[in-house]
């Protein structure tokens, strides 16, 4: 069965997100250098995104205070272009809300997070959604060469 590129996202649209998106809040990003948000974030932050580590230790990652909540990243900074979903599937519509709720202008689901009816409504919000992918794995593919 095909995947609707509305909710998985076409190159076009992945490559136009990586490419235009200036601030990315990455929701699970944590101390952890054993996980991927560690590495995906680090990978982001050297071709010149800003992250913001969202994690319930509020810790601070690559040099970027962490923060909690997505609502207290907005509060604190203004406008998020990306949220970056590094949770379980279970987890992911919680969290596709709350970047609706903030005014997010995009959500990025990493490979193996899922959640069809709340990229729906991400969609419906206007937002653009990129699901089961990885900007680590997506940028050298469609934007071979570019810093």
């Amino acid at each position: 069965m095909a995947r609707d590129p509305d909710l998985y996202g076409d190159d076009t649209r992945v490559a136009a997100v990586l490419r235009d998106s200036a601030v990315w809040a990455v929701v699970g990003l944590s101390e952890n250098t054993g996980r991927a948000a560690y590495g995906v974030a680090r990978m982001l932050q050297a071709k010149g995104k800003r992250i913001v580590p969202v994690h319930p230790s509020a810790a601070t990652v690559h040099g970027e205070r962490g923060y909690a909540r997505l609502s207290d990243v907005v509060f604190e900074l203004g406008e998020v272009d990306v949220v970056d979903i590094f949770v379980n599937s279970e987890l992911a519509g919680a969290v596709i809300d709350e970047a609706i709720a903030i005014g997010a202008k995009a959500i990025w689901l990493q490979l193996d997070v899922i959640d069809e009816a709340a990229a729906r409504r991400a969609r419906a919000a206007g937002l653009d959604v990129i699901m089961d992918r990885c900007p680590a794995i997506e940028w050298p593919r469609l934007l071979p060469g570019t810093p």
